[in-house]
């Protein structure tokens, strides 16, 4: 088994849930006990992607939760916090207040209201990046955006001084394979797989870190799958990547993107970890489906935390 070279920028992201009170606003002492859990297992939290709530999060509120992650992760972990919104002009204001609160990565996902050429993807992401004073990472998220970042583009925006990397959360694993045949040998430029079913395989292929959402409250595991991974034991990187499959349909079964991630809240709930509130437009889910999803996550919890 031969150990794969890290990158600066490697290992488990998880994209942290926001947690909120009954009133919208953030929970902090709730986002402290999440990232306090994910630094005990060397798990990094990517504040405000999709499963965070991006979209929904005001600039106010995602400067609590930077403050709130860098007070408890300290240098232990990587703060990556999510940009997103259709108006630059606002993004960059935005990106401002997260520099000054601490971030140490920013991820941002296309403006997404027009479909955009490639040319314009290319400049979004050029311009983005010459404004920050941190490293930008590339978010690709079709399922959101309903774009996709050609792979000629991501490789000419790689070479960019201050683009560090590659978020793909595209379920395709022919473009996986390619992206990584491009970028696994590149020290200057690291790949993160963001669909979490592609793990392993994308592990073995040669991928710098895995961005699981079930990391939010199985950090452990995945941190588990991801170091088998990179120590060549496919073996236990499939048989962990088979099981945390298996849990993720806890919460996703049926259910919308937005429902899923209400259906997370409910496990984390029942961890302790915070309160299962949503920030609007999405909101909590009926009672039939909290309580199945109650009973489905009570052995997997007891088991594994």
């Amino acid at each position: 088994m031969t150990m794969k070279t890290e990158k600066r920028y490697h290992g488990v992201v998880v994209p942290m849930v926001t947690p909120v009170t009954r009133e919208g606003d953030i929970d902090v002492p709730a986002v402290e006990r999440i990232v306090a859990n994910m630094a005990e297992h060397g798990v990094s939290p990517l504040i405000m992607g999709t499963t965070g709530e991006g979209n929904s999060v005001s600039t106010r509120q995602g400067v609590m939760m930077i403050e709130a992650a860098k007070r408890v992760g300290g240098d232990r972990i990587t703060v990556y916090a999510g940009l997103a919104g259709n108006c630059i002009e606002e993004q960059k204001l935005a990106a401002r207040q997260f520099e000054a609160a601490g971030v140490d990565v920013i991820a941002a996902t296309l403006p997404c209201y027009y479909a955009l050429t490639p040319e314009q993807m290319y400049e979004y992401y050029k311009d983005m990046a010459e404004f920050l004073t941190v490293p930008l990472m590339l978010y690709n998220i079709t399922i959101t955006t309903h774009m996709s970042i050609p792979l000629d583009i991501i490789e000419r925006l790689s070479h960019h001084l201050n683009i560090v990397g590659l978020k793909d959360s595209e379920n395709n694993v022919p473009r996986l394979q390619e992206a990584l045949k491009l970028f696994a040998d590149r020290e200057d430029f690291s790949y993160f797989c963001g669909c979490a079913a592609n793990s392993a395989v994308a592990l073995k292929h040669g991928a710098d870190g895995i961005v699981p959402s079930v990391g939010n409250y199985l950090p452990k595991m995945y941190q588990d799958l991801y170091e088998a991974g990179v120590k060549g034991d496919e073996a236990k990187a499939e048989e962990l990547q088979q099981l945390t499959i298996e849990i993720g349909k806890i919460n996703t079964t049926g259910l919308t993107l937005g429902q899923s991630l209400a259906g997370l809240k409910v496990i984390m709930a029942e961890a302790g970890l915070c309160q299962p509130y949503m920030l609007p437009p999405l909101s909590m889910l009926d009672e039939e489906t909290t309580n199945r999803i109650k009973e489905q996550a009570a052995d997997v919890l007891k088991k594994y935390i």
